[in-house]
């Protein structure tokens, strides 16, 4: 009787233990343990981060971090932290937050429009993934590679294609530049290559014309028109005379810096410099901007016309008139001019 006692008591505690220690694993591991009300919540880890970082961000995120840290160590989480963006779903309990911070890296899109340098690309870049705007600068200026691409200082803006692309938040500035490099080719294909065969261009020389276009007009529907005239231009050994590489030129020059031209003036004609396209006749060395793939396109599948000239509508603004005769023109630009004058724009 009293052996049978011992046996009853022996594996009454079992039970209870069993039972605490399955209480455990369920608290530790299966039960839900977020505490915010979102669908989902998310953290960053930054490459080389550590257990002590990744803690800060869930702390807020969780109703018991102590068990939580319980089952990081069991499950050796705390020494093998890898970077990315990761999401954390309402309702997750512990095993599942760590299923997913262990290997989960979500891909996230990022967007660039024509940015008017690589500094400020880099800057734009920054902004969206973990590489900050002094790396990127460096790999986007890096002589050897430029040189090894065949690309310089001037070029390398338009290796860059404005877009949305999918990427690992913890890409670095380096991988970010090489990405974009396989980009570029991609998107100069053998139909984009021939095309600017056809119209006696390179994709380079395509990429400064676009730009010229693109700064000309961000009307997708007159872009086509306005690089026909261009193209015109250069066919018959015109300047291009275009306005926007005036503003270029001159804001290379120091006092044109923190300043706005809003109109472009004689003054302006006579600036020393090769993107004055007054003064020299074809193509600018390299691009004035990030044309958008509309102007890229625009000039690859441009307008065939008989027009040399254009100048802005007063009475549409953001697009243009255009001409066949230097008299015509003559009338649609001192139309705009009165424009300007009346509203007080003499600069």
């Amino acid at each position: 009787m009293y052996i049978k006692k011992i046996l009853w008591a022996i594996a009454l505690i079992g039970l209870i233990a069993v039972a605490a220690f399955s209480y455990y694993v369920y608290s530790v591991m299966l039960k839900p343990n977020t505490a915010f009300n979102n669908e989902a919540a998310y953290i960053y880890v930054p490459t080389g981060g550590t257990y002590h970082q990744v803690r800060e961000q869930l702390e807020p995120l969780l109703i018991n971090i102590d068990n939580f840290d319980a089952l990081a160590k069991q499950k050796k989480y705390t020494t093998n932290i890898k970077a990315g963006k990761y999401a954390i779903k309402k309702g997750m309990n512990n095993n599942d937050i760590i299923n997913s911070i262990r290997s989960k890296n979500i891909p996230i899109r990022v967007s660039f429009n024509n940015q008017e340098t690589l500094p400020k690309l880099a800057g734009r870049i920054a902004q969206q993934i973990e590489a900050d705007s002094v790396s990127l600068v460096t790999a986007l200026t890096d002589s050897s590679f430029l040189k090894k691409q065949n690309f310089d200082k001037h070029s390398a803006l338009g290796m860059y294609i404005p877009n949305s692309y999918e990427f690992f938040w913890n890409t670095s500035a380096e991988d970010f530049r090489d990405r974009m490099l396989k980009e570029y080719n991609r998107f100069w294909n053998s139909a984009r290559v021939n095309k600017a065969k056809t119209i006696g261009l390179t994709p380079k020389e395509v990429m400064t014309l676009s730009s010229i276009v693109h700064e000309e007009s961000k009307q997708a529907s007159e872009q086509p028109r306005i690089a026909g005239v261009y193209l015109n231009r250069l066919k018959i050994g015109m300047p291009l005379q275009a306005d926007p590489t005036l503003k270029y030129a001159a804001y290379q020059l120091p006092e044109y810096q923190d300043t706005v031209i809003k109109r472009v003036l004689n003054k302006h004609k006579e600036i020393a410099s090769p993107y004055n396209t007054y003064k020299y006749a074809g193509l600018p060395p390299s691009l004035i901007a990030m044309p958008d793939i509309t102007a890229i396109d625009a000039v690859l599948n441009y307008e065939k016309h008989g027009y040399l000239y254009f100048a802005a509508d007063a009475e549409r603004l953001g697009y243009h008139k255009f001409a066949k005769t230097l008299s015509q023109h003559n009338v649609n630009a001192r139309a705009y001019h009165r424009y300007l004058s009346s509203q007080g724009i003499n600069r």
